[in-house]
């Protein structure tokens, strides 16, 4: 049996943040959106920052180049009737030149209303998305690590340019066809004012009654999409976790053939969904062929009694069906707007989660202290009688009294889940202590600057995140300067040295997304580079030696203990015991003999120095005894 083993049981997991973002499954289905959809789809559409005059320019532009496929459809309609006439070649006027013209100018307008409005949607969303950003970096620790990192990469991600679509697909579009409806409207009432009220009418019907049942079609699918995707999902990913016990049990076929049903039923509901679109799909064409008929019935009665040129008639017939263009945009933008919408709910979501977060953090304090310059020792963390927990939780660790200075080294071990880690997030000043008194050079870290303390205090958490970038970069995070020397310095102090001896490009090395390029142990060793490299004065480090075999984990610690950093002081948190001889001071963390239940806070058992512990501590050396027997196993496999 191993001292992580008897040290480290299962984790608990930290609570779950109530503000997380998922979008919660609708209950019903609902044919228009909801007054929450709307109130955060106008918040979402607000946080872009919009420039006005680049959307109106790209509106201009937009409906420009519509109007020039209408007035080349119309001048096209009125060569060809007048041609049919036989007329001098004179009479023709610049009617072929104005086909040129617009047929040119389409194209040209078309491509500059998409320049200015793409722009236009990429600059509003950089803007929510810095905004986002902005409100999750102000926000309490707690909120932030109760959220799931999948969650915020989809708001990030995905859910912003779904936003940032609905400037390009759904707010132009609509406002193009606007303009240009009307416009066209007039222009046919000019000529025979009959035909425009037909042509205004069938535009209505089909900019208004089609979209509207495209939106119903569209929340309908989106609504069954959310509840039967996320529920297909959790059954394909348990049957193919879980296939070799399934297949051992005889249930692999049946779970096989429920997935099967759910998909067949997401389709139907898919189809079922799809009626309204193409009743839409329906009406558009029936509204165009409507316009196009009725102008064909009052424009030969208007020409048979002499109130209509017979050349203006193939105008008034032949228009509505360049018009009708832009109302063809209008479906595909209403199921943008349901979707965008969907997008929208979520992203605000997390922004006024964040935003009540930092609001409730600043309740207490209305500005952060300022840290008085530290004493000739160097920064000085003190905690009397420190209760630790995570806010809406139970307290986890009470009673703790710990002295942090330069030069000073003290080691804490305890069971995983005992709350070691949350004891050191508090002690960085990332929470804010559930009891006792916790100070930085006599100020409370938590109502410090950041910034301050961050630099005065360094933590290298278990998931501190890797960048997809090179390794000196990754380095850099910590401390701007480092040398391409200091970095191989420092990664051959934090047992890399071998590893960056076989790296293709050395320090300049690109790491893979989230060190997925590395292995675990890798991963934790450049983690401790990067604390290494950091020049606060205090370095508060969780389990630096996790991931590696036992004598490599043995020796990463005794350097931490024995480099000869005066110029800092160190707290770490391992399970290897072994190596902390060298220790100033070791405590011991768990439960009271006398705590009942699992809830109970944990708390200081023993402390003392490593010989100390050994003669105090009966648990302190049958770990220590567990230890070498892993040791002495691991010696017998690596020589056989």
């Amino acid at each position: 049996m191993s001292t992580a083993s008897t040290l480290t049981p299962e984790p608990p997991e930290p609570p779950e943040n109530p503000a997380n973002p998922a979008h919660p499954t609708a209950s019903a289905l609902s044919p228009a959106l909801s007054a929450d959809e709307r109130r955060s789809l106008r918040r979402a559409v607000g946080l872009l920052n919009l420039d006005r005059s680049r959307f109106i320019l790209a509106v201009v532009a937009g409906t420009a180049g519509m109007a020039s496929a209408v007035s080349l459809s119309g001048v096209a309609a009125w060569l060809i009737a007048r041609a049919s006439q036989m007329p001098d070649v004179v009479a023709l006027g610049v009617a072929p030149v104005a086909v040129r013209l617009f047929g040119i100018s389409r194209s040209v307008l078309r491509y500059c209303e998409r320049l200015v409005s793409h722009d236009t949607a990429l600059r509003g969303m950089g803007a929510l998305r810095t905004r986002l950003y902005k409100s999750l970096a102000s926000a309490r620790t707690d909120t932030v690590a109760g959220l799931r990192r999948g969650d915020v990469l989809a708001r990030v991600g995905s859910d912003i340019d779904a936003v940032g679509d609905l400037v390009v697909r759904a707010y132009l579009p609509a406002a193009v066809a606007a303009v240009l409806g009307a416009a066209t409207c007039l222009g046919v009432g000019v000529v025979y004012w009959p035909a425009g009220l037909i042509l205004l009418a069938c535009l209505l019907l089909s900019g208004l009654v089609g979209p509207l049942a495209t939106i119903r079609s569209a929340r309908i699918a989106e609504q069954a999409r959310q509840r039967q995707a996320t529920e297909l999902s959790t059954e394909v990913l348990a049957v193919l976790e879980g296939a070799p016990e399934l297949s051992v049990s005889g249930r692999l076929a049946g779970s096989m053939r429920q997935v099967a049903s759910r998909e067949e039923s997401l389709t139907r509901l898919r189809d079922r969904a799809a009626v309204p679109a193409a009743i839409a799909a329906a009406v558009d064409m029936a509204a165009m062929g409507l316009a196009v008929l009725g102008n064909l019935v009052v424009g030969v009665s208007a020409v048979s009694s002499g109130q209509l040129a017979p050349v203006w008639l193939a105008v008034i017939v032949l228009v509505p069906l360049a018009a009708f263009e832009a109302t063809s945009a209008l479906g595909p933008a209403s199921v943008q707007l349901v979707r965008s919408a969907g997008a929208a709910c979520r992203i605000v979501e997390l922004i006024e989660a964040a935003e009540a977060s930092a609001a409730s953090g600043s309740a207490t304090s209305s500005a952060p202290l300022e840290l008085p310059e530290p004493s000739a020792q160097g920064p000085y963390l003190k905690a009397r009688g420190l209760a630790v927990g995570w806010p809406g939780g139970p307290v986890v660790a009470e009673d703790i009294d710990l002295d942090l200075r330069v030069g000073h080294r003290v080691a804490i071990v305890g069971p995983s889940g005992i709350g070691k880690s949350t004891l050191l997030a508090t002690l960085a000043g990332l929470l804010e202590p559930r009891g006792g008194t916790l100070t930085l050079d006599g100020v409370p870290p938590w109502q410090a600057d950041h910034s301050e303390v961050a630099a005065r205090v360094c933590l290298t958490a278990e998931d501190a995140h890797v960048f997809h970038t090179s390794v000196l970069e990754n380095l850099r995070v910590a401390r701007g300067d480092v040398t391409p020397a200091e970095a191989g310095e420092l990664l051959r102090r934090a047992g890399l040295g071998r590893w960056l001896e076989a790296l293709p490009e050395g320090v300049e090395t690109i790491i893979g997304t989230d060190a997925t390029t590395l292995s675990g142990g890798e991963r934790r060793r450049l983690l401790l580079a990067r604390a290494l490299a950091a020049p606060a004065p205090l370095m508060l480090l969780d389990e630096p030696g996790e991931h590696l075999d036992a004598l490599t984990a043995d020796r990463l610690v005794t350097d931490l203990l024995t480099a000869g950093d005066q110029g800092r002081g160190t707290l770490l948190v391992t399970h290897r015991l072994s190596a902390l001889e060298h220790a100033d001071e070791v405590l011991v963390m768990g439960h009271r003999p006398q705590a009942t239940g699992e809830q109970a806070p944990a708390t200081i058992l023993h402390r003392g120095s490593h010989r100390e512990l050994q003669d105090v501590s009966e648990t302190y050396r049958w770990s220590l005894s567990q230890e070498d027997q892993d040791r002495q196993q691991d010696h017998v496999s690596g020589t056989s």
